[in-house]
């Protein structure tokens, strides 16, 4: 006989083992992929936003126009941070990073997030996608 307490056990473990599904991935193709593409992407944001960054730096006409290079580091950011909550969402944070928040702030000038972002990519394997920060 079905019991009304046992419905709820059953609703409880349904539950959790949807919960527990989506905290990482099953597929360590799939994991390694959405590694490197994040860090194919902050490697290209890094080459975009230290080039702005110096262009800017060697201008020096005092004008404040955004340059194209500043639209592409904005444009390379969003691709970055987008990759970043894939793996926020699937769970591949590794040894206590916050890899979300540090891509966020990276993006936002924090160079000591972009070293831990640049770290992840070495613990990752994927260190010649990515330059060291600063």
């Amino acid at each position: 006989m079905i019991t009304p307490r046992t419905v709820k056990q059953a609703a409880v473990l349904v539950v959790a083992a949807v919960l527990m599904s989506g905290c990482s991935s099953e597929d360590p193709a799939q994991a390694e992929e959405w590694r490197r593409d994040y860090c194919t992407k902050l490697g290209s944001w890094q080459d975009v936003a230290h080039a702005a960054t110096s262009g800017a730096a060697d201008a020096g006409d005092g004008q404040d126009v955004e340059s194209p290079d500043a639209d592409d580091a904005a444009s390379t950011g969003r691709a970055v941070v987008d990759a970043a909550k894939r793996l926020d969402r699937a769970g591949l944070e590794q040894g206590g990073t916050y890899i979300l928040d540090d891509t966020d702030d990276a993006v936002g000038g924090d160079t000591g997030a972009e070293s831990r972002a640049v770290s992840y990519c070495d613990h990752s394997g994927f260190e010649t996608l990515v330059r060291s920060a600063g």
